[in-house]
């Protein structure tokens, strides 16, 4: 069987096809298009789960004028469909537009991206100025708007515009495309502009979905769904298909059937159970399926070379600014269930599907994080049940790849948090000996933070490390030969008449053990004589401190020595 190179980076099917890319085929998304029948199918799936692929799939099956569909298609799954399916086959006028570049840095800048990518859009299609079908004034329009000289007004019905232009041209209704609609909403918010962006969006959707006489279908995708009442207003012939609904359910990400072939295709079905822990777990609907883009990393990777571990390819495809917003503003609440979740328990919540950035704000309820983490992606369903006429959801980590996502970078910005606090009354408690106070300030810092490996001594020497890397005037030096052995920290300043600090960590067995644990530790630095080499530095005060951990609680004990 010749080799097929995989299609990482590549969302144009035609790309896909001529070039000869393995191809997972999903045509037959069109079938189910056709027999379901909807007028307006909004998509939310997770980034990276073949939306864009699907859409310029669908632009190749029905567009018009597109000579070499029956190429592209041929000995794919639609076309063994039946008649039914393929007279549809370059049968329309198709509009499509992606939003993904409205990623700017203000609402002007935005809305004039918005009208290049439209005027592209009417650069593609100005066939219709050589059929002498439109009047003159559309005519006029047309121009103005294809070359991004129209006024802002023009471009907010202009695909209501285009479509009635090809039905006129053609004498068929158009299909409409829209790829990424939240991104430049997602952008806005974080921009703080999103007031602005909202009605824009709106208009340019509502003209050319609500009761537009000339279109055939429209189907739009996004990571999540923007309620209605802020971007679909009034929009009735919407049908969403979120990862909780049945229908096309296979269409978005790999079935494990699809899996199979592909590794057995490269010769790696050895891989099977790999790439299962790792990327499998998604259920939309009732149907499980793996994240294809992490899927065609990995294995061209060990495609290129067995014995390639596999990595956390979806964690690097972007900003996740969203989940970053509401981990930052969570609660301890919040953390302690995050804890759960690594640990691989699984967390109930209510979900309702009706989103709105609004729902991000400190006010609103803790319980939105997880509506946006389940939808994105970063969550599965394990179950549901009915109760007041609220869902709830059961839910746990899909799989390793999105576990290693939560502890190197969910973890790192609750660290991130706790690393922006005013630490010079802690630094002034320790070096006082204040030991109820430097007490609270651990144990406290200890429940803002957020961990599972909170039985380990490593995280505490860790965590520690961490607190302490920061301090003025000090370095802190880990796990050095001093004595006859070795401390867990040493702070020491350049300044010898500066107290040196030394501390021995311990974990306890049971809150009651902690004063047990600290003690011991203040004995093993007395006998290891830890502070020997620092009276040949000259220094001559040392605060020793023996700190015993039970999970987020913490004891001191304390001995303060003078050295000659």
């Amino acid at each position: 069987m010749p080799f097929k190179p995989l299609p990482i980076g590549v969302d144009d099917f035609e790309e896909m096809i001529e070039k000869g890319y393995y191809y997972v085929d999903k045509t037959l998304f069109i079938k189910e298009l056709l027999d379901m029948k909807g007028k307006v199918n909004l998509f939310t799936r997770p980034r990276r789960f073949g939306k864009t692929l699907n859409l310029s799939m669908l632009k190749c099956f029905f567009e018009m004028n597109s000579y070499h569909a029956e190429k592209l298609f041929s000995g794919l799954a639609i076309i063994n469909a039946g008649y039914e399916y393929t007279k549809h086959m370059s049968g329309y006028p198709v509009i499509s537009l992606s939003l993904k570049s409205m990623k700017q840095a203000s609402y002007e800048l935005s809305y004039i991206q918005m009208k290049k990518m439209i005027a592209e859009e009417f650069r593609r299609l100005d066939f219709v100025l050589e059929l002498d079908k439109l009047t003159e004034a559309e005519k006029v329009r047309f121009r103005a708007i294809r070359d991004v000289d129209g006024a802002d007004a023009d471009y907010l019905d202009a695909l209501r515009f285009l479509s009635a232009c090809m039905m006129k041209c053609t004498g068929r209704k158009t299909i409409i495309l829209i790829d990424e609609y939240d991104v430049p909403l997602e952008n806005a918010y974080f921009g703080g502009f999103y007031d602005e962006m909202i009605p824009a969006i709106r208009s340019l959707f509502e003209s050319a979905l609500k009761t537009n006489e000339n279109l055939e279908f429209a189907v739009i995708t996004g990571c999540l769904r923007i309620s209605k009442e802020s971007i679909f207003t009034g929009l009735n012939n919407l049908k969403t298909i979120s990862i909780t609904n049945p229908t096309y359910a296979e269409h978005f990400g790999f079935t494990q059937k699809e899996v199979e072939e592909m590794l057995e295709f490269f010769d790696r079905i050895n891989y099977a159970e790999t790439v299962k822990s790792w990327y499998n777990g998604y259920f939309f609907g009732e149907t499980e399926v793996y994240n294809p883009w992490s899927v065609i990393n990995y294995v061209e990777q060990i495609w290129a070379q067995e014995g390639a571990l596999p990595q956390p390819f979806w964690s690097n495809t972007s900003s996740n600014s969203i989940v970053r917003a509401l981990i930052e503003g969570a609660d301890f609440r919040v953390k302690q269930e995050v804890e759960a979740l690594i640990q691989g328990d699984n967390i109930e919540k209510p979900v309702h599907e009706d989103i709105t950035y609004d729902d991000m704000e400190p006010d609103k309820s803790q319980d939105n994080l997880w509506n946006f983490l389940f939808f994105t992606g970063y969550l599965k369903k394990t179950g549901e049940r009915m109760e007041n006429n609220i869902r709830y959801i059961s839910m746990s980590i899909p799989n390793e790849e999105v576990r290693y996502i939560y502890i190197n970078t969910v973890l790192s910005w609750f660290e991130q948090k706790v690393k922006k606090k005013d630490f010079s009354q802690f630094y002034k408690n320790m070096l006082q000996g204040n030991v109820p106070e430097f007490e609270d300030a651990i144990s406290q810092m200890l429940r803002e933070g957020i961990s599972f490996y909170d039985t380990k001594e490593s995280f505490y020497h860790g965590f520690m490390m961490g607190l302490l890397n920061g301090m003025e005037d000090y370095y802190a030096y880990s796990n050095r030969e001093a004595g006859d052995g070795r401390y867990d920290i040493c702070l020491k300043s350049m300044e010898v008449k500066k107290p040196v600090v030394i501390l021995e960590l311990k974990v306890a067995a049971s809150y009651a053990d902690m004063e047990t644990k600290s003690r011991q530790a203040i004995e093993q630095i007395e006998m290891k004589n830890y502070e020997e080499d620092l009276v040949r530095d000259g220094y001559t005060k040392v605060l020793c401190y023996g700190i015993a951990f039970y999970k987020k609680n913490c004891r001191i004990a304390l001995a303060e020595k003078m050295i000659q």
